[in-house]
């Protein structure tokens, strides 16, 4: 149920989100793994797709965040803030990257976790298996990006397609784990109008 307590609280997530240090409790995926010797083109088009990817994980973890704000299910809850856990961890291995790259994170991503979180939230007011449909169908495309940016990537950029793959492990993980929880096949102009919009930060997030 929505209370004063709990916007208090996804409030203080929100900002740690924006402006802290991510932190892993999992090892960083490309630990160990060498630097790759890329020209300035190439760093350059690698800390794009990064920044991309670290974008699309502050919007993942405004969703799980407005989602579990308002979804029904105490159990349902649960399983969205374990997730959003999870994507905390693909921040804090995303930025990392990023200015390991010589890049900077988006100067949009506050604009992208506002309105992520809005639309989580609204998803949540529609009831659990819309919600996790919405969630469901999220990750599936998360999961597309990620491996259009597995084939992206510098071939010899070993560091940023491990963090890349592992990301996609999870996101697949979550999505299967939404569709378990019994989250409702969304209408198909909906999936469209999703894709829209994530094209519209992909464009925005690999610049700004």
């Amino acid at each position: 149920m929505l209370n004063l307590d709990n916007l208090i609280v996804e409030f203080d997530k929100g900002l740690r989100t924006l402006f802290s240090k991510a932190q892993s409790a999992r090892p960083f995926p490309d630990a160990g793994l060498p630097e790759a010797d890329l020209n300035a083109n190439e760093k350059k088009h690698a800390a794009g797709l990064m920044r991309i990817n670290h974008s699309g994980e502050i919007c993942a973890q405004a969703l799980y965040q407005g989602q579990a704000l308002t979804a029904r299910d105490p159990h349902v809850q649960a399983q969205l803030q374990q997730a959003a856990q999870e994507e905390t961890e693909h921040l804090a291995w995303t930025s990392r990257r990023v200015h390991e790259l010589g890049g900077h994170l988006s100067l949009l991503n506050p604009l992208w976790y506002t309105g992520s979180l809005m639309l989580g939230a609204f998803a949540g007011l529609l009831g659990d298996k819309w919600n996790l449909g919405f969630l469901a169908e999220t990750e599936h495309q998360v999961g597309g990006h990620l491996q259009n940016h597995l084939a992206k990537l510098p071939p010899q950029d070993e560091k940023s397609r491990a963090v890349v793959q592992q990301m996609y492990v999870d996101e697949t993980l979550h999505s299967e784990m939404a569709k378990q929880l019994g989250g409702a096949e969304l209408p198909f102009p909906v999936k469209l109008a999703m894709r829209a919009s994530s094209r519209v930060l992909t464009h925005t997030a690999y610049w700004v």
